[in-house]
Protein backbone atom coordinates (compact mmCIF):
# COMPACT_ATOMS: atom_id res chain seq x y z
CA UNK A 1 0.00 0.00 0.00
CA UNK A 2 1.35 3.41 -1.14
CA UNK A 3 1.18 6.28 0.96
CA UNK A 4 -1.40 8.10 -0.81
CA UNK A 5 -3.78 5.24 -0.61
CA UNK A 6 -3.10 5.13 3.32
CA UNK A 7 -3.45 8.71 3.52
CA UNK A 8 -6.59 8.45 2.21
CA UNK A 9 -8.03 5.28 4.24
CA UNK A 10 -6.44 7.62 7.53
CA UNK A 11 -8.47 10.79 6.48
CA UNK A 12 -11.45 8.54 6.29
CA UNK A 13 -10.97 7.50 9.37
CA UNK A 14 -10.49 11.27 11.17
CA UNK A 15 -13.54 12.21 8.97
CA UNK A 16 -15.58 9.71 10.32
CA UNK A 17 -14.86 10.55 13.80
CA UNK A 18 -15.18 14.68 13.22
CA UNK A 19 -18.75 13.70 11.29
CA UNK A 20 -19.78 11.52 14.56
CA UNK A 21 -18.14 14.08 16.78
CA UNK A 22 -15.89 11.86 18.01
CA UNK A 23 -13.28 14.68 17.67
CA UNK A 24 -15.46 17.68 19.02
CA UNK A 25 -15.09 21.70 16.64
CA UNK A 26 -11.99 22.99 18.22
CA UNK A 27 -10.19 20.01 19.36
CA UNK A 28 -6.51 19.08 19.09
CA UNK A 29 -5.35 17.06 16.52
CA UNK A 30 -2.11 15.99 17.99
CA UNK A 31 1.01 14.08 15.22
CA UNK A 32 2.17 12.05 17.70
CA UNK A 33 -1.06 11.24 19.54
CA UNK A 34 -2.60 9.89 16.61
CA UNK A 35 -0.30 8.40 14.29
CA UNK A 36 0.38 6.27 17.54
CA UNK A 37 -3.57 5.57 18.04
CA UNK A 38 -4.35 4.91 14.32
CA UNK A 39 -0.39 2.78 14.26
CA UNK A 40 0.82 4.74 11.38
CA UNK A 41 3.99 7.24 10.83
CA UNK A 42 3.70 10.77 10.76
CA UNK A 43 3.89 11.17 6.68
CA UNK A 44 1.03 9.76 6.08
CA UNK A 45 -0.70 11.31 8.60
CA UNK A 46 0.57 14.50 7.67
CA UNK A 47 -1.10 14.27 4.21
CA UNK A 48 -4.42 13.11 5.66
CA UNK A 49 -4.90 16.46 7.53
CA UNK A 50 -3.92 18.09 4.78
CA UNK A 51 -7.03 16.46 3.02
CA UNK A 52 -9.28 17.27 5.45
CA UNK A 53 -7.66 20.47 5.52
CA UNK A 54 -8.97 21.24 1.87
CA UNK A 55 -12.26 19.86 2.42
CA UNK A 56 -12.60 22.36 5.59
CA UNK A 57 -12.66 19.91 8.24
CA UNK A 58 -9.53 20.69 9.89
CA UNK A 59 -7.65 24.37 10.62
CA UNK A 60 -3.85 24.03 9.64
CA UNK A 61 -2.02 26.47 11.95
CA UNK A 62 1.56 27.48 11.86
CA UNK A 63 4.24 25.89 14.33
CA UNK A 64 1.05 24.60 16.20
CA UNK A 65 -0.61 21.08 16.15
CA UNK A 66 -4.01 21.78 13.52
CA UNK A 67 -7.37 21.67 14.76
CA UNK A 68 -10.81 20.49 13.53
CA UNK A 69 -12.45 23.00 12.18
CA UNK A 70 -15.15 24.76 14.41
CA UNK A 71 -16.87 28.09 12.03
CA UNK A 72 -19.10 30.15 13.71
CA UNK A 73 -22.88 30.17 12.33
CA UNK A 74 -23.17 33.31 10.72
CA UNK A 75 -19.78 31.42 8.53
CA UNK A 76 -22.10 28.52 8.01
CA UNK A 77 -24.94 30.38 7.12
CA UNK A 78 -23.23 33.22 4.56
CA UNK A 79 -21.50 29.69 2.92
CA UNK A 80 -25.36 28.08 2.58
CA UNK A 81 -26.26 31.49 1.11
CA UNK A 82 -23.87 30.85 -1.50
CA UNK A 83 -24.90 27.24 -1.54
CA UNK A 84 -28.19 27.92 -2.10
CA UNK A 85 -27.45 30.12 -5.63
CA UNK A 86 -24.91 27.19 -6.66
CA UNK A 87 -27.18 24.30 -6.66
CA UNK A 88 -30.44 26.97 -8.13
CA UNK A 89 -28.21 27.33 -11.03
CA UNK A 90 -26.90 23.94 -11.09
CA UNK A 91 -30.45 22.34 -10.81
CA UNK A 92 -31.41 25.20 -13.69
CA UNK A 93 -28.71 23.91 -16.48
CA UNK A 94 -29.20 20.53 -15.50
CA UNK A 95 -32.56 20.97 -16.74
CA UNK A 96 -31.42 22.06 -19.69
CA UNK A 97 -28.22 19.82 -20.36
CA UNK A 98 -28.43 16.55 -18.43
CA UNK A 99 -28.66 13.75 -20.87
CA UNK A 100 -31.24 11.37 -20.15
CA UNK A 101 -27.73 8.48 -18.33
CA UNK A 102 -27.14 11.57 -15.51
CA UNK A 103 -31.41 11.90 -15.37
CA UNK A 104 -31.59 7.96 -14.41
CA UNK A 105 -28.34 8.18 -12.32
CA UNK A 106 -30.19 11.00 -10.05
CA UNK A 107 -33.46 9.33 -10.16
CA UNK A 108 -31.81 6.14 -9.08
CA UNK A 109 -29.62 7.77 -6.12
CA UNK A 110 -32.99 8.97 -5.02
CA UNK A 111 -34.88 5.46 -5.18
CA UNK A 112 -31.94 4.42 -2.69
CA UNK A 113 -32.76 7.55 -0.21
CA UNK A 114 -36.12 6.41 -0.08
CA UNK A 115 -34.93 2.54 -0.09
CA UNK A 116 -32.51 2.82 2.85
CA UNK A 117 -34.43 6.08 4.72
CA UNK A 118 -35.49 3.89 7.80
CA UNK A 119 -32.47 1.38 8.27
CA UNK A 120 -29.23 3.27 7.18
CA UNK A 121 -26.78 4.88 9.46
CA UNK A 122 -26.15 8.49 9.61
CA UNK A 123 -23.10 8.42 7.50
CA UNK A 124 -24.74 6.41 4.88
CA UNK A 125 -27.79 8.03 4.16
CA UNK A 126 -25.66 11.33 3.83
CA UNK A 127 -23.26 9.63 1.54
CA UNK A 128 -26.28 9.08 -1.09
CA UNK A 129 -27.96 12.13 -0.29
CA UNK A 130 -24.57 14.06 -1.23
CA UNK A 131 -24.30 11.78 -4.31
CA UNK A 132 -27.88 12.71 -5.44
CA UNK A 133 -26.32 17.07 -5.09
CA UNK A 134 -23.47 16.65 -6.35
CA UNK A 135 -24.70 14.41 -9.34
CA UNK A 136 -26.99 17.16 -10.64
CA UNK A 137 -24.35 19.34 -10.64
CA UNK A 138 -22.21 17.52 -13.15
CA UNK A 139 -25.47 17.59 -15.04
CA UNK A 140 -25.26 20.95 -15.30
CA UNK A 141 -22.54 20.76 -17.79
CA UNK A 142 -20.34 23.38 -16.25
CA UNK A 143 -16.79 22.69 -14.86
CA UNK A 144 -16.60 26.10 -13.12
CA UNK A 145 -19.64 25.54 -11.34
CA UNK A 146 -18.78 21.84 -10.26
CA UNK A 147 -15.52 22.86 -9.13
CA UNK A 148 -17.66 25.92 -7.17
CA UNK A 149 -19.77 23.50 -5.77
CA UNK A 150 -17.43 20.79 -4.98
CA UNK A 151 -15.45 23.75 -2.62
CA UNK A 152 -18.49 24.83 -0.49
CA UNK A 153 -19.95 21.46 -0.32
CA UNK A 154 -16.77 20.42 1.92
CA UNK A 155 -17.08 24.03 4.09
CA UNK A 156 -20.44 22.42 5.03
CA UNK A 157 -19.61 19.02 5.17
CA UNK A 158 -20.03 18.25 8.77
CA UNK A 159 -23.12 21.09 9.38
CA UNK A 160 -25.37 19.30 6.51
CA UNK A 161 -24.25 16.49 7.98
CA UNK A 162 -25.85 17.33 11.20
CA UNK A 163 -28.56 18.58 9.63
CA UNK A 164 -28.91 14.99 7.66
CA UNK A 165 -29.02 12.75 10.76
CA UNK A 166 -31.96 13.88 11.95
CA UNK A 167 -34.42 11.36 11.01
CA UNK A 168 -37.86 13.46 11.80
CA UNK A 169 -36.71 15.26 8.88
CA UNK A 170 -36.24 12.55 6.58
CA UNK A 171 -39.71 12.14 4.92
CA UNK A 172 -39.53 16.17 3.70
CA UNK A 173 -36.08 15.52 2.89
CA UNK A 174 -37.15 12.52 0.08
CA UNK A 175 -40.23 14.53 -0.52
CA UNK A 176 -38.62 17.48 -1.61
CA UNK A 177 -35.96 15.49 -3.89
CA UNK A 178 -38.55 13.49 -5.86
CA UNK A 179 -40.36 16.74 -6.97
CA UNK A 180 -36.57 17.99 -7.88
CA UNK A 181 -36.33 14.96 -9.65
CA UNK A 182 -39.78 15.71 -11.32
CA UNK A 183 -38.32 18.83 -12.24
CA UNK A 184 -35.71 17.86 -14.01
CA UNK A 185 -37.23 15.19 -16.15
CA UNK A 186 -39.73 17.10 -16.93
CA UNK A 187 -37.37 20.11 -17.98
CA UNK A 188 -39.15 22.45 -15.24
CA UNK A 189 -36.76 25.38 -14.57
CA UNK A 190 -39.07 26.90 -12.09
CA UNK A 191 -40.08 23.65 -10.16
CA UNK A 192 -36.85 22.62 -9.89
CA UNK A 193 -35.34 26.23 -8.26
CA UNK A 194 -38.29 26.70 -5.88
CA UNK A 195 -37.72 22.71 -4.44
CA UNK A 196 -34.07 23.76 -4.03
CA UNK A 197 -34.78 26.68 -2.64
CA UNK A 198 -37.37 25.53 -0.14
CA UNK A 199 -34.87 22.81 0.41
CA UNK A 200 -32.19 24.59 1.65
CA UNK A 201 -33.68 27.28 3.45
CA UNK A 202 -35.38 24.31 5.74
CA UNK A 203 -31.23 23.23 5.69
CA UNK A 204 -30.35 26.56 6.95
CA UNK A 205 -33.32 26.55 9.74
CA UNK A 206 -31.96 22.91 10.94
CA UNK A 207 -28.60 23.82 11.42
CA UNK A 208 -29.61 27.24 13.12
CA UNK A 209 -31.52 25.77 15.16
CA UNK A 210 -28.81 22.82 16.19
CA UNK A 211 -26.32 25.46 16.59
CA UNK A 212 -27.96 27.56 18.52
CA UNK A 213 -28.88 25.34 20.97
CA UNK A 214 -25.39 23.36 21.26
CA UNK A 215 -23.21 27.36 20.98
CA UNK A 216 -19.98 25.39 22.36
CA UNK A 217 -19.70 23.97 18.92
CA UNK A 218 -20.80 20.53 19.55
CA UNK A 219 -24.40 20.36 18.18
CA UNK A 220 -24.14 16.68 17.42
CA UNK A 221 -25.20 15.83 20.54
CA UNK A 222 -28.97 15.77 19.70
CA UNK A 223 -28.55 13.13 16.84
CA UNK A 224 -25.28 10.97 18.02
CA UNK A 225 -28.42 9.14 20.07
CA UNK A 226 -31.07 8.68 17.35
CA UNK A 227 -29.04 8.45 13.99
CA UNK A 228 -25.14 8.59 14.35
CA UNK A 229 -24.82 4.75 14.32
CA UNK A 230 -21.57 3.02 13.62
CA UNK A 231 -21.17 3.97 9.49
CA UNK A 232 -19.96 0.81 7.98
CA UNK A 233 -15.96 0.26 7.19
CA UNK A 234 -14.04 2.88 4.61
CA UNK A 235 -16.97 4.97 3.83
CA UNK A 236 -16.62 6.74 0.54
CA UNK A 237 -17.34 10.66 2.14
CA UNK A 238 -14.76 12.38 0.08
CA UNK A 239 -16.58 15.39 -1.36
CA UNK A 240 -16.12 14.77 -5.48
Amino acid sequence: MNDNTLAEQIADSLRRDILLGRLAPGALIKERDSSAGLGVSRTPLREAIRILASEGLVTLRPSRSPIVANPSLKEITDDLVVMNALEILAARLACMNATAGELDRITALHEEMLAISDTADAVSYFEVDMAFHRTITAASHNLSLADTHRSYMARLWRPRFLAASLRRDRPRVLRQHGDIVQGLISRDMGLVSREVESHTRHLVTNITDLYERHPNGQPGETVTGQAAMEPPRDPALRPH
